[in-house]
């Protein structure tokens, strides 16, 4: 088994593929009288074992997706109500039913997280950051640190990620520094013999099973070394998990002079161009375009640093959709203040705020080679504004070049390339499997699952589903 992505999607499956089992806890009593039910009809049958389906049944909550909500309420009860219950799982070592599998990554072990600012605060709540059986919080206190308003930073999540596979133990499954270049169905027929003996060894039992496989995946890429070049590799597997998240394509506004040297799709040009002293409190404002929380981030950092912002988005600052609506105000008290500035300190009307200005309900038209933008609000208005850089910061998109056609069959809406929020993988809700490619799986974002706390969800279900394929399930 090969999984493309090394976040904490990737890190989770890992952890119940490496015989790490779930059981309920005997002692344990659930606040939901039904699933505290059906979890005693069989406590000595692991949950991974279990129908997923069943036990999933009637649970609501803030994910779509059952296995979410499953396994969030057996890891984290009550936790939406504020309350602090102990998980009612417990977990056992059971090396006999390790599946064979690696974890390939460009990064180490977190995925993404090493790639984002690590002064930057987490938007859920600390100990929704947190994997199987290490919670986060305890992790912090060994750092003699606390959680700032629950939340934690960007840096202590990357950190805690790979902690968490060294203490696991799960290292050896884990190749860093490498890039998935294609992933393809072959038959098994046209791979060498060497590679089919590799195949045999590492799934005895599936490829003994009666059911021998006439087609498997084969995954092609190169790995960094440390002098700088570039390793090719070509591994052979019965099953691949897709597991890239989405911050790999930032997306592009689509208009003139967006190439140019001055526009960046990322917070990390801000931060870089800060640390540099190529940007300070004398620049040209600096362009910020987008209504999202990593929007909302560049404007605090730049606030922070006394940065003048222009700040351009396509929607009413009333706009329900706008992010800030969904999030407490006391849990959240900076973001609502960069909404605040979104609202008292537009063109038309001058604030409070110093240093910023905000122009809702407008959009890019094009930059120039001068470093000039121009923009033009709902009414074919425009106006012209000299700027030190500009950020493009309107979402991601997952880069899905490595499979055919961009991954686009895969997609719920297979016209539409594939989007974590309006088009995901269609995969099958209980065991993750993507419905147009057996052996192909789809995890976290790719999936339609956003947070930590729910990626974790579709681990167990990917989880559930391969032990049952590898006959690691006990009768």
């Amino acid at each position: 088994i090969v999984f493309s992505g090394n976040g904490p999607s990737g890190i989770c499956l890992s952890y119940l593929l490496s015989g790490y089992t779930p059981y309920f806890k005997r002692e344990s009593l659930h606040s939901h009288p039904i699933l505290q039910r059906k979890l005693e009809e069989a406590p000595e049958v692991s949950i991974l074992d279990q129908d997923l389906d069943y036990l999933s049944e009637g649970l609501e909550g803030r994910s779509d997706s059952p296995v979410a909500l499953l396994f969030d309420a057996l890891q984290r009860p009550d936790t939406d109500l504020g309350g602090t219950a102990e998980s009612v799982l417990t977990w056992w070592h059971e090396p006999s039913r390790a599946v064979p599998h690696l974890v390939l990554g460009r990064n180490a072990p977190g995925g993404a997280w090493h790639s984002i600012e690590g002064s930057i605060v987490t938007l859920s709540r600390g100990e929704w950051m947190g994997l199987p059986d290490l919670p986060f919080k305890e992790w912090l206190k060994q750092k003699r640190r606390g959680l700032r308003n629950n939340r934690a930073t960007a840096e202590d999540i990357a950190q805690y990620y790979q902690h968490y596979v060294m203490k696991k133990g799960l290292q050896k499954n884990f190749r860093c520094g490498t890039v998935v270049t294609s992933v393809r169905k072959v038959s098994a027929e046209s791979i060498s013999n060497h590679a089919q003996k590799d195949l045999q060894e590492n799934s005895a039992s599936l490829w003994n099973s009666s059911e021998q496989s006439t087609e498997v995946f084969q995954v092609d890429g190169f790995f960094k070394t440390v002098e700088g070049d570039k390793e090719p590799f070509s591994i052979y597997a019965e099953n691949v998990v897709l597991a890239t998240g989405t911050y790999d394509s930032p997306t592009w506004l689509g208009v003139k002079g967006e190439n140019l040297s001055y526009v960046h799709h990322q917070l990390s040009a801000l931060e870089k161009a800060v640390k540099n002293n190529s940007i300070g409190i004398m620049s040209d404002p600096v362009l910020i375009v987008g209504a999202g929380l990593t929007a909302a981030d560049a404007i605090l950092f730049a606030h922070h640093c006394n940065i003048p912002v222009i700040h351009v988005f396509r929607r009413r600052v009333s706009d329900p959709g706008l992010i800030f609506h969904q999030l407490p105000k006391m849990m959240y008290p900076e973001y609502h203040k960069v909404h605040q500035m979104m609202k008292e300190q537009t063109a038309a009307c001058a604030g409070p705020y110093e240093c910023y200005i905000s122009f809702p309900e407008h959009h890019v038209l094009s930059f120039g080679k001068d470093k000039s933008c121009l923009i033009q609000d709902k009414n074919g208005c425009q106006k012209a504004y000299k700027i030190s850089m500009a950020l493009v910061l309107t979402g991601s998109n997952p880069n899905l070049s490595f499979l055919p056609n961009n991954g686009i069959d895969l997609a719920m809406d297979s016209n539409q390339p594939v989007n974590p929020k309006r088009n995901p993988i269609d995969v099958d809700p209980f065991t993750y499997e993507c419905t147009q490619e057996k052996g192909l799986y789809a995890l976290g974002p790719l999936a339609g699952d956003n947070f930590v706390r729910f990626v974790q969800g579709g681990a167990l279900a990917v989880a559930s589903s391969l032990l049952k394929k590898a006959n690691k399930n006990p009768p």
